[in-house]
């Protein structure tokens, strides 16, 4: 291992996608006081915005407690040493929403796309390479690609002028081997940094990224306490001192991020994300963690069971961005 193959990043989107835990209400006094202790502990990267991003807030997915330029606001005036980053899926956001997340001081935009569906970040992609920023494309529900076709995809979103590409777990589905083979086939394909998002539906998000960094990722996704969607994300204070202790720096200081975790325990969740039966089965089934409140909230109202929905869901291979199949699938199990 030389120096540079073991430096890891770490980015952290507890005050993103932790938005999911909490119906994206979240204060303007939490993201100030959770980024305020994340600069401290000298994370790299803090991401910040609505759980599925920048001009997302809406009845369909959740309206946002603060606005996306608050939320921005609030959090780059936190971080004076910690970089500040924002995620858009096109046709939540638009060019727009990026323009004002550059001048409201974001260093570094990510574009997440469906993972056979790279061509959609194209047009924000070159966007954003017009305009100077540092841009990285994600590739969401990636398991629902086999390793050959995501890394395709990848080069695709470099050649639009991606700085960086990676895939996100994001129905926490995978195992270790099939995190191995992804990001070895991606890494293989393009000569940019490569980067992980695990959840932890079948509690091996922290194994998966660990899998993923030794493929040759270098850059990992971690929330606070596992603050995320469903079963929870990438723990953040296991992960870091998980690579420190194999030999890769992450540049964290240990006290402060456990000091920031307990925070973000505290103040940021009514209860830290657990691995319950239904998070169990969005995971097996392959659905996106982020449907589990309002598969939970639809179920109940149908009386349905919402681990029948889950797999019904996964075997329609429903994806972020179609919560209103919800409905339909729970409507067509009670009548069924």
């Amino acid at each position: 291992m030389n120096p540079e193959q073991s430096k890891v990043l770490i980015h952290d989107p507890t005050l993103r996608d932790g938005h999911h835990a909490v119906r994206h209400q979240l204060s303007a006094a939490q993201l100030r006081a959770y980024a305020t202790a994340a600069n401290a502990a000298r994370i790299p990267v803090v991401e910040v915005g609505h759980g599925n991003g920048l001009g997302a807030s809406s009845l369909q997915v959740g309206r946002a407690k603060v606005s996306d330029e608050e939320m921005l606001t609030v959090v780059r005036e936190a971080l004076t040493d910690s970089k500040m980053a924002v995620f858009m899926l096109p046709g939540w956001g638009a060019s727009k929403d990026l323009d004002r997340a550059l001048a409201l001081g974001a260093d570094l935009v990510r574009i997440g796309t469906h993972c056979t569906e790279s061509d959609l970040a194209e047009r924000h992609m070159g966007h954003l390479r017009d305009r100077g920023a540092d841009a990285h494309g994600v590739l969401l529900m990636s398991h629902m690609a086999e390793p050959g076709e995501l890394a395709e995809h990848c080069a695709q979103l470099v050649s639009y002028g991606a700085t960086g590409v990676g895939i996100m777990d994001s129905s926490g589905h995978y195992l270790p081997a099939d995190v191995t083979a992804r990001i070895t086939a991606i890494r293989e394909a393009v000569d940019v940094p490569v980067m992980f998002h695990g959840h932890n539906n079948l509690g091996m998000a922290v194994a998966n990224s660990v899998a993923a960094v030794e493929a040759g990722a270098s850059i990992v996704d971690a929330c606070a306490r596992g603050f995320g969607a469903g079963a929870g994300n990438t723990q953040l204070e296991v992960v870091v001192p998980v690579l420190e202790r194999m030999g890769y720096a992450t540049g964290i200081d240990l006290y402060k991020l456990l000091d920031a975790a307990d925070l973000a325990g505290r103040e940021l969740m009514p209860a830290p994300p657990t691995i319950d039966s239904v998070g169990v089965v969005s995971g097996l089934s392959g659905v996106f963690s982020g449907f589990k409140t309002r598969v939970l909230d639809i179920s109940a109202r149908e009386g349905v069971d919402p681990r029948d929905v889950f797999f019904e869901l996964g075997r329609r291979q429903a994806v972020a961005g179609q919560e209103d199949l919800i409905v339909d699938v729970a409507v067509a199990l009670r009548q069924a």
